[in-house]
């Protein structure tokens, strides 16, 4: 005779024995505090995955148990979340994840000659750790600092300017245990379980360290106001701009700034009428 899995029971399965009761009880505490910040319990999801990752060092089954468990979602719900986004990783992770940019101004100014320098040092691959468990290494599509080209982050601080050099210059010194700064924003370097309890939601107190935006990023504000620059102001230029009528006067159908109908030349360029014929569809269609 066979017995239904149902989300309850399942959790309960695989929780059984996973967290020790201090454990537990540390993470429904936590787990309160991020709930209570929003209007929808499972709306939390996001962070109490980061919670159980900081615990873990990955979500593992028991986070994802615990995470269903708490926002009543099944397990497979969680799973889902868990396997969209690459910040939560299914396996351990190493105590340093160092992301290389190889998008593409990265990429031209050096991004892609760090990726295989690290990637042939450390003698792994993309989203893979090395055998000492202290660096997982990955290929990253964009750390949104481009004026700091070539980029390359650990557990998502900003190590600008690098070179294949200091690249493995600074996985050698994390590798050794050393103390290694970030070139911008926090002092330090902090381990990925406490960064992912950061992103949880707990703030470290680091959070106002050192610069944010370094010379590079403000210098168009800096040019801007040493040579007198302005944005425009959205007005009209020239004879337009004065003429009584001009503020007034409805602009010629077709012509430039004109919502009147005008005959289709596409299929998506539809009248009005058209329109809202086409949104009934669809909403009968989603019904």
């Amino acid at each position: 005779m066979s017995v239904e899995s149902t989300p309850s029971t399942e959790g309960a399965a695989i929780r059984r024995g996973a967290y020790d009761d201090a454990t537990r009880a540390r993470l429904d505490a936590d787990a309160a505090q991020i709930i209570a910040r929003y209007p929808v319990a499972r709306s939390a999801l996001l962070p109490l995955l980061h919670l159980v990752q900081s615990e873990d060092g990955y979500v593992s089954p028991a986070g994802i148990a615990f995470c269903a468990e708490t926002l009543t979602l099944s397990m497979a719900e969680v799973s889902a979340v868990v396997t969209f986004y690459t910040q939560y990783k299914r396996r351990p992770n190493g105590e340093y994840t160092v992301g290389v940019c190889t998008n593409t101004l990265c990429a031209v100014m050096g991004g892609d000659a760090i990726w295989e320098e690290l990637s042939d040092h450390l003698g792994v691959g993309h989203d893979e750790t090395t055998a000492d468990g202290t660096i997982t290494l990955e290929r990253v599509e964009c750390n949104a600092a481009c004026d700091y080209a070539p980029v390359m982050m650990v557990n998502w601080e900003f190590f600008d300017n690098q070179t294949p050099a200091s690249a493995v210059e600074t996985v050698d010194r994390l590798r050794a245990g050393d103390a290694v700064a970030p070139t911008r924003g926090a002092t330090s370097v902090c381990s990925f379980k406490a960064m992912s309890r950061v992103l949880a939601g707990f703030p470290d107190g680091r959070a106002d360290e050192g610069v944010g935006a370094g010379t590079a990023t403000v210098r168009g504000t800096v040019l801007a106001r040493e040579r007198g620059w302005t944005a425009p102001s959205g007005a009209p230029a020239g004879p337009a701009a004065t003429a009584p009528e001009a503020a007034t006067a409805a602009p010629a159908v077709g012509g430039e700034q004109s919502s009147a109908e005008r005959t289709p030349t596409t299929a998506g360029d539809v009248s009005p009428a058209e329109q809202v014929s086409k949104q009934k569809s669809d909403q009968a269609k989603e019904s």
